[in-house]
């Protein structure tokens, strides 16, 4: 493995974090998901469904990566402080559009436990949407409660604190262009 350059390291709350993925491969697979959403939604106006505060860097890139007409909303759900999630997801701001009979896109940055996704499926199911596809920038499929299948993920990574890209520990690294990972040294310090 090599060893990650230190100007590159970043440190939040004491907290060392290196380099995970770079803003290029980000770059690359956003793409790639934006292509694959344009021929499953051809002849639709998808409606993107940006999960506040952390999806907004991947669903501003996610739409402009989408060649068809699309819309975009948000809302805003919490379930975590500091590096761990509190098992309750709380409706912060709530989604106003109507969506019934739309394919609605919900973007998240990441998925682990899967209670907030579970949560806002159910909400949507509610409003009589013609489909739900979900679109993650990071699945942890290990750290899962709930069967959860993401139709479009960036990343499979395992169960490790990550910032950077819309992630964030306690409201900061939210704007770092490339996602860092809690350095080993620290990693007892890690309670996800």
């Amino acid at each position: 493995m090599d060893t990650p350059n230190c100007t590159k390291l970043k440190t939040y709350q004491g907290l060392t974090f290196e380099p995970y993925i770079e803003s290029d491969k980000i770059k690359e697979r956003v793409a790639e998901i934006g292509a694959q959403i344009t021929r499953d939604c051809e002849g639709t106006v998808p409606l993107f469904v940006c999960v506040l505060n952390g999806a907004f860097p991947f669903a501003s890139d996610l739409i402009r990566a989408v060649d068809c007409d699309a819309e975009i909303a948000f809302i805003r759900l919490k379930s975590y402080e500091g590096m761990g999630s509190t098992g309750k997801v709380k409706e912060v701001m709530g989604l106003t559009e109507n969506i019934e009979g739309r394919t609605i896109i919900l973007v998240e940055d990441i998925i682990d436990t899967g209670n907030t996704i579970v949560k806002l499926i159910d909400d949507m199911k509610a409003h009589n949407p013609a489909r739900i596809k979900v679109a993650t920038l990071l699945f942890k499929e290990d750290a899962l409660q709930h069967k959860v299948e993401p139709d479009y993920v960036g990343f499979n990574i395992p169960t490790k604190f990550i910032i950077g890209y819309g992630l964030d520990l306690d409201g900061m690294a939210r704007n770092l262009p490339d996602i860092y990972v809690l350095s080993e040294k620290d990693k007892d310090k890690e309670n996800v």
